[in-house]
């Protein structure tokens, strides 16, 4: 039975890497029927995309949005900074799809504004041959991170995150986390928005955010490679929604035969979305 959602936000599922928790999202997706699907950023990791590493569950991925699109829900997909190149097709639409870089919406009577956060990264607009660098750097200790979860898991321990750690005892990385929130509250308040939606920075988040402008409710969906978490929006209520604990309840993957396909056959899809 599929749960019945307004509206969901995903983000960050870096599609095309090793960390991506393709099967995980699958299941997830395959366990909701949203009316309105929004897509915040680095869906597909055109950054790290390689011929020799797009296994099928990524593309059922792609293949379960599409026929979301393809039926009652409305999909809105936003560039961030490793899908950039889907830029070039801003205002693309078909059907209920639509390529953008951000969206205004009307939920309930507030007023929410939704986009990546990438414009925020002084990194990625300016040194983006650095912000490349790290992403193989981050990519590379999910790897191992995997590695060591899965001696973790057969010894019948928790499970660890290298990432997670270190974003929570680097000053540095969470002073970032604090002015990327700040930043965006501020600007949403500004522009007088109830609700402001990122992503960008893998770090799921609903909170209030005051100043002496007024007031908003900044919240981030989080990523698909550590925290596997989505905003769910229902009932005139956000909630952040986490795999892991839901994830014994989640029905299996749907039985999906999908023929291998070369980069040049999956960029197709993905750009033309047919």
């Amino acid at each position: 039975m599929k749960r019945n959602v307004e509206l969901v936000v995903i983000s960050d599922v870096h599609l095309g890497t090793y960390g991506c928790k393709a099967k995980e999202l699958l299941r997830y997706l395959n366990s909701i029927q949203p009316k309105t699907l929004v897509l915040n950023g680095d869906i597909i990791d055109i950054w790290q995309f390689k011929k020799s590493y797009f296994p099928k569950p990524h593309l059922k991925v792609i293949k379960k949005i599409l026929s979301l699109a393809t039926k009652n829900t409305q999909v809105y997909y936003i560039t961030g900074n490793h899908d950039e190149m889907f830029r070039k097709f801003t205002d693309f639409e078909l059907g209920k799809l639509k390529v953008c870089n951000k969206i205004c919406l009307n939920i309930d009577e507030k007023k929410t504004w939704i986009f990546h956060g990438d414009v925020f990264d002084a990194s990625v607009q300016h040194s983006k041959w650095i912000a490349k660098l790290g992403g193989k750097g981050y990519d590379l200790l999910i790897v191992i991170n995997n590695v060591v979860n899965w001696f973790l898991e057969k010894m019948g321990r928790e499970k660890y995150s290298f990432s997670k750690k270190i974003k929570n005892n680097v000053k540095k990385a969470v002073k970032y986390i604090g002015d990327f929130e700040l930043t965006a509250s501020e600007l949403a308040i500004d522009n007088h928005y109830d609700y402001v939606i990122c992503g960008h920075i893998h770090q799921p988040q609903i909170r209030e955010v005051t100043n002496k402008k007024g007031s908003c409710t900044y919240l981030n969906s989080g990523d698909w490679i550590e925290n596997l978490s989505a905003l769910e929006y229902h009932d005139k209520e956000w909630k952040i929604f986490y795999y892991d604990d839901h994830k014994d309840s989640l029905q299996d993957d749907e039985a999906e035969e999908i023929q291998d396909m070369d980069s040049s056959e999956l960029l197709k899809i993905v750009t033309n979305f047919s």
